[in-house]
């Protein structure tokens, strides 16, 4: 029996339930190599990057190079090399073109995305608040990992927008690193 890819949501919030101030700041993100390392040892096996245009331009205007930076860390520059070698797929209607073994999908098609599930390969890691809403509506998120950082930033753009939908999750386990970031890990009710 061949099993499905997932796709997990994995991102960074503050305590308030948001994932970038007002002007787009994330400043307040506090990842130090123990979390850098825990990123990169989950995101190394991954089958693709799913991204929208925001996440995915702000991702390409520093990863490509950032291990030429001789002051980058050790966790930092092999996450660059992570970056580059792995697919991507950017959802955009606008973006003409993208390099570093970048696909663009120009919206959330339910049966490109259930095909590209059960292609062979590593499970998809998501990113981005808007991109993530639009997946949980259709359903198509099967594990979170939420990365909650020690800060009340008061506003900005919240990882969950409103919603008249009630999902119930169970529980696959939390984690706290040393900076005080806690991992919260749920998988949706029928995944597995």
């Amino acid at each position: 029996m061949t099993s499905t890819r997932k796709i997990i949501l994995m991102m960074s919030m503050s305590l308030d339930g948001y994932i970038e101030g007002p002007n787009r700041e994330i400043d307040w993100h506090l990842v130090d190599d123990e979390l850098h390392r825990h990123f990169n040892d989950h995101l190394r096996d991954m089958g693709a990057l799913l991204s929208g245009r925001v996440t995915h331009e702000l991702m390409a205007g520093f990863w490509p190079t950032a291990d030429a930076d001789p002051s980058i860390t050790g966790p930092m520059a092999e996450f660059a090399g992570i970056w580059r070698e792995m697919p991507k797929i950017v959802f955009s209607r606008t973006l003409e073109r993208a390099d570093w073994n970048t696909t663009i999908m120009r919206e959330v098609d339910v049966d490109r995305i259930r095909a590209l599930k059960a292609q062979p390969g590593g499970d998809l890691a998501l990113g981005g608040a808007d991109l993530a809403a639009a997946f949980m509506a259709h359903g198509l998120v099967d594990e979170y990992r939420i990365y909650v950082h020690p800060v009340l930033i008061g506003s900005g753009k919240p990882l969950f927008p409103s919603s008249d939908t009630r999902t119930a999750l169970r529980p696959a386990g939390t984690r706290t690193f040393g900076n005080g970031v806690v991992l919260l890990h749920y998988r949706a009710p029928d995944g597995p």
